[in-house]
């Protein structure tokens, strides 16, 4: 599956596993450096010494107070960056406008709302579909499309995928002047539409 394809299906996480990718490296990098010296691989006597360098010790006590405010800055940098990342991951998915024309003079860019519904309105008018509900995701130069279809009890599935795929779809396609437009299709059966069971007394 594309890129291009997988941002139909789901938000991309590619961020978030790289940032948790490359911690884990760096914990698991250290962890095996305390092993090493603690097994005596870098020497005998390095095993032994302190965990802090004497020198850096040193250093610390002749320092406090430019040691102290290096802590704090470290600390609010961290706390920043962790405010930063935690607001990006939980921060909704952008709904990217569409720009058709980047000419001078000719710069025509459609809203992502319009879109939804221009297709929500084209997806209810298949014959079996009670309701639909469209999102446009992606990039602005690389859209892509949810679409979750309510079908009526009875309905034909594949009569609604032809009419999605061959006007639907290719009119959106056509729309974005695109050959190929990512686009993941979840179905539903319409409860109110399902027969009520009998009841017997």
């Amino acid at each position: 599956m594309s890129r291009r394809s997988r941002a139909a299906v789901a938000r991309s996480a590619g961020g978030d596993r790289t940032l948790t990718t490359l911690v884990g490296l760096v914990l698991l990098a250290g962890a095996v450096l305390v092993l090493l010296v603690s097994y005596g691989v870098f020497g005998t006597y390095r095993s032994q010494r302190p965990l802090i360098d004497p020198i850096a010790v040193a250093w610390v006590s002749t320092h406090v107070d430019l040691t102290r405010w290096i802590a704090i800055a470290a600390g609010v940098v961290l706390f920043v960056l962790g405010i930063w990342w935690t607001v990006r991951s939980l921060r909704p998915e952008p709904r990217p406008d569409v720009s058709l024309s980047e000419l001078p003079g000719e710069r025509l860019t459609v809203e992502h709302s319009a879109i939804c519904d221009a297709v929500r309105h084209d997806a209810e008018a298949i014959d079996g579909v009670s309701r639909a509900r469209v999102r446009l995701v992606g990039s602005p130069q690389r859209p892509a499309l949810r679409i979750a279809l309510t079908l009526v009890e009875g309905t034909d599935v594949r009569d609604v995928w032809a009419d999605l795929d061959g006007r639907v779809l290719a009119r959106a396609r056509e729309a974005f002047s695109v050959s190929a437009l990512p686009t993941a299709v979840r179905l539903e059966l319409d409860a109110t539409s399902a027969p009520t069971p009998a009841r017997v007394e």
